[in-house]
C-alpha cells in the first residue's frame, strides 16, 4: 500500500476538491436533479481519473524543473521517496481508467475522450512556450462540468447546451485567475529557467490585477447561467457567498506580499468549490 501512499501524495490526491463540485455541478445541471446512480459513479471515476493523469503527467514532465526550484524540491519525484517509474504507472492506470469511464457514459463521451486527454497531458508543456498557459489549465479543469454534461445529456453542440459552454468559461477564468495568484511565488524561477507565465512576464501587479478582472468576469458568468437556467434563490446566496470570498482572496495578497498565498490558493477556493455545488443542489431541490 505505500507506493499507493506515496502516488497519492505526488499528485495531492485531496484537491480533487476544486475539480469535482465543478463536475457534479455540470451533473446535476444537466440532469436537471440527480442523475441515475450509474451515471453518478461513472462520472465520480472520470473525473478522479482525469486529474489523476494531469497531475501523475505534471510531476514527471516536470520533475526537473522542479528540482532546481527551491519551492518544489522537496516533492516526492524528486527527492527519490517515489520512483518515476511508479508514478508513470499510476498515470497510466489512471488513464485506462479514464477511458473505461468515457465508454461506460456513452458514445459522444467516448468520442471525446481523446481531446480531453490531449489537455491533460499537453498542458504540462504549456509553460515552455505560452504565457498564456494559466488559462489553458483553467480551460481543462472546465472540461470538468462539460464532461459531465456531456454524460447525462450525451449532447453538447445544440443551443440546449449553452449552459456547459458557459461553465467552461466559467471555469477557465477562475481557475486562470487563482493560478495567476499562484504564480507569484515563482517569478523569479520562472525568469531564470525561461518558463512563460504572466506573473514573471508583466509583474506581479500586473499579474493580480488581470486575477481580479478574471474573478470579475466568473461571477458575472455565473450570474448569467443562474438566469438563462432560473435558479431559484439558494443559487443567488451562494453566489453572494461566494463573491465574498473571492474578495477575500483578494484582500489576502498584495504585490509585496505573499505570505497568505496558501490561504488564498487553497482554503478559499476548496470553500468556492464546494459552495456552488450546494447552492446548485439546493437550488434544485428547495423550490
Amino acid at each position: 500500500m505505500k507506493p499507493l501512499r506515496d502516488f497519492l501524495e505526488l499528485i495531492k490526491f485531496e484537491h480533487t476538491v476544486f475539480a469535482l463540485p465543478f463536475a457534479y455541478l455540470g451533473m446535476l445541471l444537466a440532469a436537471d436533479g440527480f442523475p441515475e446512480w450509474q451515471q453518478f459513479f461513472w462520472i465520480t471515476l472520470a473525473m478522479a481519473a482525469a486529474r489523476t493523469v494531469a497531475m501523475g503527467f505534471n510531476r514527471i514532465a516536470d520533475r526537473a524543473f522542479d528540482a532546481r526550484n527551491p519551492r518544489t524540491a522537496s516533492r516526492p519525484l524528486v527527492t527519490g521517496a517515489i520512483s518515476v517509474r511508479t508514478a508513470l504507472i499510476g498515470t497510466l492506470l489512471s488513464c485506462g481508467l479514464l477511458a473505461v469511464a468515457a465508454w461506460q457514459l456513452g458514445a459522444l463521451a467516448f468520442r471525446l475522450f481523446p481531446v480531453a486527454l490531449l489537455f491533460l497531458v499537453g498542458y504540462s508543456y504549456t509553460k515552455r512556450f505560452t504565457w498564456l498557459s494559466h488559462f489553458l489549465l483553467g480551460f481543462t479543469d472546465g472540461l470538468a462540468p462539460v464532461g459531465a454534461w456531456v454524460a447525462v445529456r450525451h449532447s453538447l453542440f445544440t443551443v440546449s447546451d449553452l449552459p456547459a459552454w458557459i461553465m467552461l468559461a466559467t471555469v477557465t477564468l477562475w481557475i486562470g485567475g487563482f493560478d495567476l495568484i499562484y504564480a507569484c511565488q515563482d517569478v523569479e524561477f520562472d525568469r531564470r529557467d525561461h518558463l512563460q507565465a504572466i506573473p514573471a512576464r508583466f509583474g506581479i501587479p500586473f499579474a493580480l490585477r488581470l486575477s481580479t478582472i478574471c474573478h470579475g468576469l466568473t461571477l458575472l458568468l455565473l450570474a448569467a447561467l443562474g438566469n438563462l437556467l432560473g435558479l431559484s434563490w439558494p443559487y443567488w446566496v451562494g453566489l453572494a457567498v461566494v463573491c465574498g470570498l473571492l474578495i477575500w482572496e483578494h484582500l489576502l495578497v498584495h504585490p509585496d506580499d505573499l505570505s497568505h498565498l496558501d490561504i488564498a490558493f487553497f482554503n478559499i477556493n476548496s470553500y468556492i468549490s464546494v459552495t456552488l455545488f450546494v447552492s446548485v443542489l439546493a437550488a434544485i431541490y428547495l423550490v
